[in-house]
């Protein structure tokens, strides 16, 4: 070990307290998130059938206003990720929760224009605006949070418990959203909206807040250098998940198979399955190795929804699909981490999740207007065609270490 090194190590171990419980240290906030992404679950599967049947929208508006999230999603990353190191990890995630209760609000005035069906899309969209800035608040602050609680040798975990916090809140919250719509309408769901995230602020109260940081942070474009490779497999990866959260609800529809929340559960349990069971093999084998299969599996889960004639191969395709983009997330996170400088680790990954709000701004509207002229079942073909990108991605970076190996 060096000097250099050694001087290092005090600090390192004074942010890294030795013993830390980190699954109860991070259970309070790991419930919060799965609190408040259910506000974000349980309109998955109503959103887009409260435009097509309640408002009279085709597939392209559909897209447009369910694309809208992401792409305010990516514009507010880098004011996020300010407003977290400015003001801490604790205020950005309480403000956090209060837009997406505020986002309720706003959907609720929407169905005061209801019979001016423009009118209310453009209230909607600046709902949906608003639950992107709570998503960017909510994303970068418990990140934040949570390593800084737990120490920066268990990042791994924290990423892992809270993304799984997420997709298990919108395994629950799509079938909990139909339910919730047949019985009240969307006027419920806009409601549950208001009020869900306030069961967060409850979880959170206790939690002790952390001083915020001062540090200047490195501009985006300096890391894009290091990470746009593995965040284009990211891009191509994600269109998977992008056309399930848009389209299979319009694609139960149009063959008349009923609700479209069992679709969504399955997308989020493979997900959390393939999280808790190989979620070590992107360290262990290598991300770039990890994601060539995965996506081999998300591009047949694709072609299932697809080819699919009952309601049992669309789920079974869309539980593929989940498992699949589950390990090409971390495996192309990886390769990222990998070729940035260690000292913009952080901020690194924070330009790679910005290549995943680019794929799934991008891929609603064009997904849209592909289900307006060919069908809603062609837009799982192009996902298809577009994952198997990231193949070739895959087969880059790994072709590149072996080079340099």
């Amino acid at each position: 070990m060096t000097h250099k090194h050694m001087q290092q190590s005090p600090s390192m171990a004074a942010t890294a307290p030795p013993g830390v419980n980190v699954f109860l240290k991070l259970a309070p906030l790991t419930l919060a998130v799965f609190i408040a992404f259910l506000t974000i679950g349980i309109q998955l599967p109503v959103l887009p059938l409260h435009l097509h049947d309640a408002l009279g929208m085709g597939p392209t508006v559909v897209g447009l206003v369910v694309g809208a999230q992401f792409a305010a999603a990516l514009l507010s990353r880098a004011w996020a990720g300010n407003f977290a190191d400015m003001r801490g990890g604790k205020r950005a995630v309480v403000s956090g929760f209060l837009f997406a209760s505020a986002s309720g609000l706003i959907y609720l005035a929407s169905l005061s224009v209801i019979d001016m069906p423009q009118a209310s899309v453009w209230v909607l969209v600046l709902g949906r605006v608003l639950l992107a800035l709570a998503e960017s608040l909510i994303v970068t602050g418990t990140m934040g949070w949570g390593i800084a609680l737990v120490g920066p040798q268990n990042g791994g975990k924290v990423m892992a418990w809270l993304g799984m916090a997420m997709f298990a809140a919108y395994a629950v919250g799509a079938p909990a959203g139909v339910a919730l719509n047949n019985y009240r309408g969307f006027a419920g769901i806009a409601v549950a909206t208001v009020a869900i995230p306030w069961l967060a602020l409850a979880a959170i109260s206790g939690m002790r807040a952390l001083a915020p940081t001062a540090s200047r942070r490195t501009p985006f474009y300096k890391v894009l250098g290091a990470v746009w490779l593995p965040g284009i497999g990211l891009a191509f990866s994600s269109v998977g998940f992008g056309v399930i959260t848009a389209f299979i609800a319009l694609l139960f529809a149009a063959k008349s198979w009923g609700s479209s929340s069992l679709a969504f559960s399955a997308f989020g349990a493979a997900f959390i399955a393939a999280r808790i069971c190989f979620g070590h093999l992107p360290d262990k084998l290598g991300g770039a190795r990890v994601a060539l299969v995965c996506v081999v599996i998300e591009v047949a889960g694709q072609l299932l929804i697809w080819g699919a004639d009952t309601t049992s191969s669309a789920y079974l395709g869309a539980a593929l699909t989940g498992f699949g983009y589950s390990l090409a997330f971390p495996g192309f996170g990886v390769e990222a981490m990998r070729r940035a400088p260690p000292q913009t680790r952080g901020l690194a990954m924070g330009a790679y999740v910005a290549f995943l709000d680019i794929s799934l701004g991008i891929t609603s509207p064009l997904a849209g207007a592909l289900a307006g002229a060919w069908g809603v079942g062609a837009v799982y073909l192009a996902g298809a065609a577009s994952v198997s990108l990231s193949f070739l991605v895959a087969l880059v970076l790994l072709s590149g270490k072996q080079k340099r190996g």
